[in-house]
């Protein structure tokens, strides 16, 4: 994170949705100077209360066009689903050269529906930190939680140059590394790096709670550091992620055919005790883990 005392990298912030990243991006943005002044903008009015009351904000607002008029950079952090009716209101209130983001695992809805009302001398610069925890809501955030971490950053087509850099810029100043894709192509790596192992692990514990009760019980009360790895990754936001399948869903079912055809290696090796070919494909998933741990993304 810079120093404070930093220039702002925007004047005014506008978070739209305060959930566990946009409460995050508050706290990171108002530690580092990221932003001089940050408007909240959520549609649960108790989220609103506790935005105020941890002082997350210099306003808090409830209707996206009010908390978008004005400001230089405007971020949505909520659900894919809510893209469609955002784009069409924050398009018709964004002042000149201001660019409009968001955070989304997703990139195409930010692309096809965000942008679709932009009016001209507006910049589309989608964004997606590679960065969460299992927790929701504005309590949820902390600081820190960009340190180290990447960010992709997909610009649309026709996007500023010196737009792009600021929202690189503003990524950084919060403690991130960044790198550039085409929207298309995130949505392919991040199919295989987010998506499927989230749905591996949705189906995973949705398994155990279906087994019969004593099996069950015992599954919870003797649960090894696996299966507990997989109930953290499965308690992350159902409407998020639901959105995140359908919205993603070629990139995903991909990667499912070539995750199902792995299995069955698997399940073909274990079945004729091909002992070499079980340890061969385990030495080779360790490497993987072991270049994560090296890359320090562990």
């Amino acid at each position: 994170m810079a120093k404070l005392g930093a220039k702002p990298v925007v004047d005014t912030l506008a978070l739209v949705g305060f959930g566990l990243i946009g409460s995050s991006i508050a706290r990171a943005a108002r530690l580092t100077g990221a932003a001089r002044r940050i408007v909240a903008c959520d549609v649960s009015a108790a989220a609103r209360r506790t935005i105020a009351k941890l002082e997350l904000a210099d306003a808090v607002l409830s209707d996206p066009a009010k908390a978008a008029t004005g400001a230089d950079l405007v971020i949505v952090c909520s659900p894919l689903s809510t893209y469609a009716k955002l784009g069409k209101t924050l398009g018709k209130a964004l002042k000149p050269g201001a660019i409009l983001s968001d955070v989304g695992s997703v990139k195409r809805p930010a692309i096809d529906e965000l942008g679709a009302h932009l009016p001209g001398g507006r910049h589309l610069v989608p964004a997606h930190p590679i960065a969460g925890t299992e927790n929701s809501g504005p309590e949820a955030g902390f600081a820190e939680l960009f340190d180290g971490r990447w960010c992709i950053v997909t610009p649309a087509r026709g996007a500023s140059k010196q737009a792009a850099a600021k929202v690189e810029a503003f990524w950084r100043r919060l403690g991130s590394k960044t790198a550039r894709m085409t929207p298309a192509h995130h949505d392919r790596v991040l199919a295989i790096t987010s998506h499927v192992p989230h749905l591996i692990a949705y189906t995973i514990v949705n398994t155990a709670s279906d087994l019969e009760g004593t099996l069950r019980a015992e599954v919870i009360k003797y649960s090894a550091s696996g299966f507990r790895d997989f109930t953290r990754v499965a308690a992350s936001h159902p409407v998020m992620w639901r959105d995140v399948f359908l919205a993603n869903k070629d990139a995903v079912l991909e990667m499912m055919g070539r995750l199902y055809e792995d299995i069955a290696l698997m399940q073909k090796a274990i079945r004729h005790d091909e002992g070499e070919t079980l340890e061969r494909l385990f030495a080779k998933a360790r490497k993987i883990r072991r270049s994560i741990v090296q890359a320090k993304q562990a």
